[in-house]
Formats: C-alpha cells, structure tokens, sequence
C-alpha cells in the first residue's frame, strides 16, 4: 500500500505543476497587474473549494521557486526576472519568422523573423515574451543558450577573384548563408556540394563565418545527395577503428561453460520469418506441443547484450547512434556486421546465445505459464513472409501447420488487443526496386499480411510481457523498479475534436465521450474509409491527431496499442533501448536492487531523439529518390490526390507510386485563392472553386528538384 501511496503522490505533484503552468500563463497577460489567489483561481477557471485549494498550494511552489512575488499578504505579481523570460527550442518556417517551444507552455511563442537574432534552427534559446499592440504573445530572442548543431549541408557559392564564398544551406528553414574566407575553402569549388562548419556569430554581423570540413561531390549525383542526408543529421557511414577491432575480437563460439547457465533450446523446433531482403535476424518463433495439449511458444532475441558490454568503445558507438538508420538504398547500421549480421543474427542451421520469452498457450490464445530468462537456440528454418503468407493461404509446403497453428493464435491475440483499445492503423510503406546503379526503376507498396501481423503479434507479446513481469508484483500491484518502456500519450483532445469536425462533412461520426468510445471510434473510422477516396486523407489526419510514442522511465502506456505497460525487446541488434531491457531485465532475474531512474531516463530521452532524426532522415532519403524517379516523368500527366494544404499551395501525392509533389497558389490563375485552415482547403474568391485535403485532381509534372527534394506540379483542368 505504501507503493500506492507513493504513485498517487507523484500524480497530485504532476497536477500541481499543470496547475503552476496555468498561473503562469495567466499572470503574463498582464504581467505587471498584482492578483490575490481568488482572481487566479478565477481566471485559470478553478473554481470549486478543492481547485482553489489546489490553487492555493501551487502559488506556494510557485513563490518558493520565485516565479512569483508575494507583495502584500496573499497578492502577487509575475517575477519578471524569472518568469519573464523564457528558454525554449525554436523552429523556423519557410518565411524565415520562427516559433518557439516552451516545455511550461501549452502554445509556442511566436517570434517575428527580425527578433530571430543568431538564432538557428533548433538552437535552445532565451526569449522575452510582450503583447505587441494588445496582440497574441510574442516573443524576441534574447541570446542563444545552446546551439542545436554546428555542421551544415549546403551549395557552395564563390565570386571568382574574390577572397571569400558563402555556403547556402539545403534546408529552407535555414534562412541565413554562412560566409567563408578562401583561407577555409579547404579544395572546395563553386557549384559543389559541402558540408560546412560554424565557426561563430560576431555581434553586428550579418552572417555567421564558417569553414569547409567535407566536400561531398556535385549536386544532383546519387552519392553526393545521399551523403547530403548522411551529413546533414550527423549519420556516421563508417566506424570508428577502435569498434571494428572490439567487434573483430568478439568470441565467435558458442561455449559450453555459458551454454550451462542458459536453457539449451536447441531441440526445439525453432524459426525465422523475414523480409527477403533481410541480412540481420534479430528475433525467431520457436513450437512445441506439450503433453497437456497445450502449446510452448518461444520467442527468441540475439542476445546482443552478452557481446556489447557497458564500458567498451562498441557500447559507446552503440549507444550514441542508438538505432540503425533505414535509407532507400543502405543500412546505416547500429552495430558492425560482424555482429549485426553475423555473430547476433538468428541465421538459419547455427546455434546462437538468445534472449527468450517462453509461453504456455492453449488453443484460445490464453497463457498458462511464462518464464524469461537466456536460452541458446537453434534456427532450422528462414523463412520470407512471402514464403509463410504463401504456407497460411494454401496450408501447403514445409512447416505449414506449425505456422497456421501460430497464425491461428496471433489472430486470437490481435482480436483481442482491439476489443481492449488497441487502434489498427495499418498503412502501406513505399518501396523502390533499384539497379546496380542505384536507378529506381520501380516502385512498389509494401503492404502488411496474415504473416506480418502472425510475427507482430508475438513481438508485441513479449514486450508487453516483459513490461508488465518487471513492473507488477505477483498481487499485480506496481513494484516501482526502474525500467525503460516504450509510452503513447492520450491524443490531444483539440486535434480529436477537429478530426471529428472534419470527418463529419463525409458522413463519418465519432464518438469521443470516453477513451473506450474514442478506440472504437476510431477503428471504425478506419476500416470504414478503407478503399474510399477519402482514405489516405483520413487516415494521415488521424494519424496526426496522435501523440508520438517515446521512451521514458514514466510509464503512462501505450494508447494506441491499449497496453498498460509496454517496453521495446525484440529488436536490440537495431534498437539501443532493447539492449538497455535486456540488461535491466537480466538485472531483476539475477535479484538485482532497482538502479537509478535519472541515467535510464537520459538513455531514453537520448533514444528518442536518435529516433526521430533517424525517422527524418529515411523520410528525406524517400524524398530523394521519389523525384529522383519522377525526373524521367516531366511533362507527364497523372491522377493524384490532395495530401496536404498550407497557405502557400498543396501538395498532391499520385497513389501509384507515392510521389508528392507541390501546387504553388501563385499558380493557380484563374482566380484567388485563400487559405481555410478548419477545412484543410484553399478556395476561390471570385468563383468559389475549391481544392480540399483528399479530393482527387490532374496534375502534370513540371519540375523536378533533386536538391531541394521537391516536384512541381500544374493543375490540369
């Protein structure tokens, strides 16, 4: 109970603060008035005797952190010391004006592009927040605390016969060229593509200086643009010497000395189910009926973690690139090849030290018994999911029944997640088929089956049950120990509400009363737009109606999955965050005292970062190669749909082949066309056309970008 206790205090701290971050945000409306707790309570609208009270107890946070200022007995006034000035990350559109996020703040702080200072894209900044003219908040940048990065992908730019260049950045919300002098040009020429570095921002100057570290090759080429990418998020193609040795000295056999410490699994029929073009294995399904008629399901994971140890330069490379980064034609990857195709991968006819989570099943999918713990395994058989879908739709060919016995399963299982709240987003990947030099001559969809979802399910199996065998006690009471999970905040309900507003127009209803109703709704919104033109609109605004799933120590669940509990640990030979469960958990099972939570949390938050810059680089590699393809379609005409809608245009992407391409206002010259945001439209003044997010258009293809990564198209009446 003491535990309990514990939990429901941290939520009344948390509640605390929400309630301290309403304060503030009204005390800034007029930060110069003085209010007593009533008029506060009153204007955060905390009205009833247990919200004032509450209201009460965070003005008193609030003054001991000095954030406020009590100038009579129970008045107050904003610290504008503190409370006046704000650090946040700031992001720049392509207008060059910028928004600053504030962790305290529900909306960011908009800055106008002449109070952007030497500020850059990214850079953690101070500002000073006014209302212009009785206006929306804005803000002035009042120094740059940090810089985001200090390496630049860019055009270099030189005037023959002068004693400097600049470098004009890809990015277009890079908005300032950095000035070089020709002592720093370092063999680059005019035209070329560069990575440069900044060397500083003199106050009074109106370019930041810097010097050439990396020449990358000519714009436009296929090497040169994908080690643009690789530049530009800091993506390492090659590693250090010091790690390939380590890798290279890495007992490749399996002993019998630790063969005696783990359950030997050998003799288990086990398997692997893969896309075809897979090198590393990072996860096989093992099957064995039991005597009771029962089934023991094994889901074996390379045990990464008895390879890379904390200490060694492999774990410190491991641990900063943190995941392997997927581009259209390479693997940057997160361990050497050694180890990620060779010594952890699950290949076939080898034996392999495993990390497992064994299962007794019976025939409707409910579990019996668990155990976790180290195995050592034997992989009899790879197979493509194209090779297990073929074996669940004809029950015919080797291993059939075993993998319809498991598809069985996994279908119980999955009904089951969904009647629980899970949230059945499935959409399809775009893929290209390449030569051998690197042309896309093709592409395709990559579109999930009955066998991709057979090995989801079991995946999701053990990483949910990892979670919950860490951070439940047998009384299924939660024990407090320290472990990272894998967390999807609730939806934002404004973006809920909107997406209800909008699907409405089609005659879709939502029901967003409770989180129950809102799942089910939905799963029925989408599987009703399923083939409709409507469908790819749809689902990317519910998609963006979500909150994006990190990693924290926090664990608040998974939402779109419905798990309370939920951790990442089937993926560690690509994932860092797997390879921190792995050791957590051989922690716990070896009677190991709950670590601290700051260093785990910081693993995490540095996790989740590499993710999302991992994810942006794969998006832009996808980008790249899309106008790469289209390049031999100029002047060609398409069907498309509208993707996207902003104040300056739309986008309209062409299903067949996933290309996404711009339709700029300025082009449309049959009249003029204003922006409506609440509808995800532009429309006519005069005429009253309407172009509308999902509607279905003619395009033809008028330019495309390499550098900039972008298609121009025209609207073809």
């Amino acid at each position: 109970m003491a535990k309990k206790g514990k939990y429901i205090s941290h939520k009344n701290n948390q509640k605390l603060q929400e309630i301290g971050k309403l304060i503030t945000q009204f005390m800034r409306k007029n930060s110069n008035k003085i209010y007593n707790y009533k008029q506060i309570a009153d204007g955060i609208d905390y009205k009833n005797p247990r919200q004032r009270e509450l209201v009460i107890q965070s003005l008193h946070r609030l003054q001991a952190d000095e954030r406020i200022l009590e100038v009579e007995r129970g008045k107050y006034i904003l610290n504008l010391k503190i409370a006046g000035t704000l650090t946040g990350v700031i992001d720049f559109n392509q207008s060059g004006n910028a928004y600053v996020k504030v962790d305290e703040m529900d909306e960011d702080v908009f800055v106008h592009s002449k109070n952007v200072k030497d500020a850059m894209q990214g850079d953690t900044v101070l500002i000073v927040t006014y209302h212009y003219k009785g206006k929306k908040m804005e803000g002035s940048v009042l120094e740059v605390i940090k810089r985001n990065r200090l390496d630049f992908v860019g055009t270099f730019d030189y005037i023959p016969h002068k004693e400097f260049g600049f470098v004009v950045s890809d990015k277009k919300n890079i908005h300032t060229d950095i000035f070089v002098k020709k002592i720093n040009f370092n063999g680059a020429v005019h035209g070329s593509k560069v990575v440069v570095r900044m060397l500083g921002w003199k106050p009074g100057d109106k370019n930041p200086e810097g010097e050439i570290i990396q020449v990358l090759g000519a714009p436009g080429e296929h090497e040169t643009e994908i080690h643009s990418i690789l530049a530009e998020y800091g993506l390492p193609y090659a590693f250090p010497e010091e790690v390939e040795r380590e890798a290279n000295e890495i007992d490749r056999e399996i002993r019998d000395h630790e063969v005696a410490k783990r359950w030997d699994m050998r003799p288990t029929l086990t398997f692997t189910i893969d896309p075809k073009d897979a090198k590393d294995f990072d996860d096989a399904l093992s099957l064995r009926k039991l005597e009771n008629g029962h089934w023991e399901i094994g889901i074996h994971i390379a045990d990464v973690s008895h390879y890379v140890v904390p200490g060694t330069a492999l774990d410190d490379e491991a641990y900063q690139r943190a995941t392997s980064v997927y581009l259209v034609d390479r693997v940057v990857p997160m361990l050497p090849e050694v180890l990620s195709n060779g010594v952890c991968s699950l290949r076939p006819n080898e034996d392999k030290y495993t990390f497992s989570a064994v299962f007794e099943m019976d025939d409707e999918a409910h579990i019996h018994k668990q155990w976790f713990g180290r195995t050592v395994t034997h992989s009899d058989r790879r197979f493509t999911y194209e090779e297990a879908q073929e074996r669940i739709e004809t029950g015919e060919g080797d291993l059939a029944q075993e993998i319809l016995t498991l598809d069985r399963l996994a279908k119980l299982m999955r009904a089951e997640r969904i009647r629980n709240g899970a949230i059945t987003f499935d959409r399809s990947e775009v893929r290209f088929n390449l030569d051998e030099n690197n042309e896309p001559i093709g592409v395709y969809f990559k579109v999930s089956k009955d066998s991709n979802h057979l090995i989801e399910e079991f995946m999701l199996l053990a990483n949910r049950k990892v979670s919950e065998f860490i951070s439940l006690s047998r009384k299924s009471e939660p024990t407090g120990n320290t472990f990272i999970y894998r967390i999807h905040d609730d939806p934002d309900p404004a973006k809920l509400e909107a997406l209800r507003e909008f699907v409405s127009t089609f005659g879709y209803k939502m029901n967003l009363a409770n989180t129950k109703k809102v799942t089910e709704s939905m799963n029925t919104l989408l599987k009703g737009v399923k083939g409709k033109p409507e469908e790819n609109m749809i689902e990317t605004l519910a998609m963006r109606s979500m909150s994006k799933a990190v990693y924290s120590t926090e664990p608040i669940g998974h939402y779109g999955l419905g798990f309370e509990y939920y951790s990442h640990f089937t993926s560690p030979i690509r994932r860092y965050p797997d390879i921190i469960a792995h050791r957590l958990l051989q922690h716990y099972l070896d009677g190991g005292k709950s670590p601290h939570r700051n260093d785990v949390e910081e693993q995490a938050k540095h996790s989740s970062a590499m993710e999302r810059l991992a994810a942006d680089a794969e998006r832009d590699s996808i980008k790249y190669m899309q106008v790469r393809f289209m390049e031999k379609h100029v002047g060609e005409v398409f069907e498309g749909v509208i993707s996207g809608v902003a104040e300056f245009g739309f986008w309209v992407q062409i299903p067949e082949n996933g290309a996404e391409g711009l339709i700029k206002l300025r082009d449309l010259v049959d009249d003029n066309y204003m922006y409506d945001a609440k509808n995800h439209a532009v429309y006519g003044m005069r005429h009253g056309k309407k172009y509308q997010l999902g509607d279905p258009v003619k395009i033809k293809v008028m330019k495309a970008n390499l550098i900039a990564k972008q298609l121009d198209f025209k609207i073809v009446d």
